[in-house]
């Protein structure tokens, strides 16, 4: 399979669909956890295991060339090592000094290089798990009680506006039912900033505690003069390094023999690590953003007046005042998903609606005659034929 058909695979997390075709829930930051961190590690992992197209990952010099593919395979699997560079001792490379018994308690073992797709292919799965969660818990509420009027689609008004009736028996007949729903979305944001939490202290030890302060070290470098430059991506990505070898000589006497190897993988490890640090960084922070905008959802009914009325164009003060007194965490969170999926003509006919159901307002505004027949909520507790499920 060639490099980019691994890469095709990729773009079903990342496709565009019509509102129509898929119901939002959840939000922005929520879809960029699944979709877009989701996809840079799985699409970093495809990358690292196809390097194999512009090189290969890792290459030993040995003193006979019949052993250098030998000892090249016995150094990927096992590890090789650095040492550091003393005041005065000259190396070809930074971390290849000369080897002894004084400098041994020094040595510095890299074995990351073998396990970084697996471990990127695990984060990966970690991010998307939280979405997986999320989608089981939800049911497909949401897709199932906005199908038909969902987005800005064109359609019969008669069938549009059955449909509405539907969702607003469905509000009412659900009335405060919906804090279980609303406690799994809101446990799964939570999972989302610690899963970015945790993956970047995951990768800080995988890569020896270097990852914390790798992204700083590497702005620090980029201001300093040449002359001054110790390059940290060096220290934690070395591309060349050390590997001993054990055989067995003429005489049966086993032999220790260094050899130096290039790790050509390094080379890219190094730039997906920067990236990835910028990025989780930046994604942990808007992840607590959202977490906060969550709690204040729950615990401040002033906050969910003001996204209904600034937000979503919905009711003056009054009006929204006394439909939150009504509403419990779990059935704000229905509404607020519904104003996310419904544009906004058909967003404030149910909510409109759904106040004059629960005797908020005497009728509808803007009803027409035929509107009100095809509005009629009738008795509240006859049973409905709604598809969605609790």
């Amino acid at each position: 399979m060639g490099i980019l058909s691994l890469f095709s695979i990729l773009g079903n997390f990342v496709a565009v669909r019509n509102l129509v075709d898929k119901a939002i829930i959840d939000n922005l930051v929520f879809r960029a956890h699944y979709k877009i961190t989701a996809m840079i590690f799985f699409a970093f992992s495809m990358l690292v295991t196809a390097n194999s197209y512009v090189g290969e990952p890792i290459m030993c010099m040995s003193d006979d060339e019949r052993m250098d593919q030998y000892v090249t395979t016995y150094c990927w699997v096992t590890t090789t090592f650095t040492l550091p560079i003393k005041s005065g001792q000259q190396a070809i490379y930074p971390g290849v000094a000369s080897y002894s018994d004084e400098s041994k308690h020094d040595v510095k073992y890299h074995a990351y290089y073998q396990w970084v797709p697996y471990i990127l292919v695990l984060q990966g799965l970690m991010f998307y798990s939280p979405h997986w969660i999320w989608k089981i818990l939800e049911g497909r509420k949401i897709g199932l009680i906005t199908e038909g009027i969902r987005g800005n689609i064109l359609g019969r008004s008669e069938e549009k506006m059955y449909v509405k009736n539907l969702l607003v028996k469905y509000l009412i007949c659900k009335l405060n039912m919906h804090n279980i729903y609303a406690f799994g979305y809101f446990f799964c944001e939570v999972l989302n900033f610690v899963n970015v939490i945790g993956n970047i202290f995951l990768i800080d030890w995988f890569l020896g505690g270097e990852f914390l302060t790798y992204g700083l070290k590497v702005l620090e470098f980029s201001q300093m003069e040449q002359e001054n430059r110790t390059d940290p991506m060096v220290a934690i990505f070395p591309k060349m390094t050390k590997c001993t070898f054990h055989k067995y000589g003429p005489s049966g006497t086993i032999q220790s023999r260094d050899y130096l190897c290039l790790l050509a993988v390094n080379n890219l490890n190094e730039k997906i690590y920067i990236g990835l640090w910028f990025w989780l960084l930046i994604l942990a922070v808007f992840s607590g953003l959202i977490l906060l905008y969550s709690m204040a959802l729950c615990m401040m009914p002033k906050f969910r007046k003001l996204i209904l009325r600034r937000r979503f164009k919905f009711g003056s003060n009054k009006l929204v005042s006394k439909l939150i007194d009504r509403f419990q965490i779990g059935d704000f969170l229905v509404v607020h998903f519904l104003g996310q999926n419904l544009d906004n003509i058909n967003f404030n006919d149910v909510m409109t609606e759904l106040c004059c159901s629960l005797h908020m307002i005497d009728e509808p505004l803007n009803e027409s005659p035929s509107n009100s027949i095809l509005f009629d909520t009738g008795n509240v507790n006859e049973p409905i034929n709604v598809q969605a499920q609790v």
